[in-house]
């Protein structure tokens, strides 16, 4: 009924600000936010499932399944989307404070994470691929778009609101999770005055790194609106998809440098080169993008000032750290995280 909704710009643009607002403001005061988008998300996989099952029973599959991909340059940066989908434990370092034992943890956590994660997105596409057929899933809406065509072929009108709900809820927790633990490396680099000492307080009440946690938001928010010009809002998604699995995976050559450090060199190995294939797959634009120069020169400029921006962080580090003779004082632990 309201399929229209999703190709309105001003419409998606409040409805993502409003999810950024929600998912840092209830970061302020605890994590509940996280666990509710965590069971939404798990609950938006069964149904999605169970609707495909039962689909497939009575009309059979809209796509005829295939094992082997097919080779596609308008699709080739969706390997990078998928790599990037399993990444987000290395966030865990940044909380290791916060945890419970984290060397026993999270290696059992990342076993588990990644065997969970395979599960739900290879069970949850093949269950869209049953009910659409690929050229009728957007990546923007596919969800949305899979709803409304369950609605249609079983006559349950409430599964496009419900799935709807589950979506927001989810991608509000993923953002709190993100507020959690990105978060905190802020808070450290203003205890050791990298950043104003404003970064380095926890709020009195909460525990929480708040002056952090909303110049998130503030960024955020900023980056969303500014990715939008003098493009399309599909073209603009896709460069900001692309933007944040080349800055994501940036990290990633240092972390398995240090592996190779350690000895580990096939992890090492194995993890330059899922991150070298993930950023190349990133910068290739999809059907979607009509201005090649202008996408490409979004995500230049975009990586730039980030790798910019951490360069002259760096720059102050040896300032910074030479006032202390025995090491930074001891830094604050902000609550939120388990």
């Amino acid at each position: 009924m309201y399929i229209y909704l999703a190709d309105s710009r001003v419409f998606l643009l409040g409805i993502s600000l409003v999810a950024i607002w929600i998912a840092l403001g209830t970061n302020l005061i605890g994590r509940w936010t996280e666990n509710l988008g965590a069971c939404a998300t798990w609950v938006l996989g069964a149904l999605l499932v169970t609707v495909a099952a039962v689909i497939f029973e009575r009309l059979g599959s809209a796509t005829p399944i295939h094992i082997a991909p097919t080779w596609n340059w308008d699709t080739i940066s969706f390997w990078s989307t998928i790599a990037y989908a399993m990444t987000g434990l290395e966030m865990a370092g940044l909380m290791g404070g916060e945890i419970h034992d984290p060397a026993r943890t999270l290696p059992r956590a990342g076993w588990i994470a990644s065997a969970f994660t395979t599960v739900f997105y290879a069970s949850t596409t093949v269950a869209l691929l049953v009910i659409l057929r690929p050229e009728k899933i957007s990546e923007m809406n596919g969800l949305a778009e899979a709803g409304e065509s369950v609605a249609r072929t079983l006559g349950l009108a409430w599964v496009a609101p419900v799935i709807a709900l589950l979506v927001m809820a989810s991608a509000v927790g993923q953002f709190g999770g993100l507020g959690t633990s990105v978060s905190r490396l802020p808070l450290v680099a203003g205890v050791d005055q990298l950043l104003p000492a404003a970064f380095g307080k926890v709020h009195a009440r909460w525990g929480t790194p708040h002056v952090a946690i909303v110049t998130l938001g503030v960024l955020a928010s900023f980056l969303l609106v500014a990715i939008q010009l003098g493009d399309t809002m599909r073209a603009a998604y896709q460069a900001l998809v692309s933007l944040m699995v080349i800055n994501g995976f940036l990290p990633f050559l240092y972390i398995f440098g240090s592996a190779w450090k350690a000895g580990k060199r096939v992890s090492a190995i194995s993890g330059w080169a899922i991150t070298l294939l993930a950023i190349l797959c990133s910068v290739v634009p999809t059907a979607e993008v009509k201005n090649v120069w202008l996408f490409e020169t979004k995500l230049a400029v975009g990586t730039a000032a980030v790798i910019a921006t951490a360069w002259l962080l760096y720059r102050r580090t040896p300032v910074a750290l030479a006032g202390y003779p025995l090491g930074p004082p001891a830094r604050p632990k902000a609550s939120g995280a388990s």
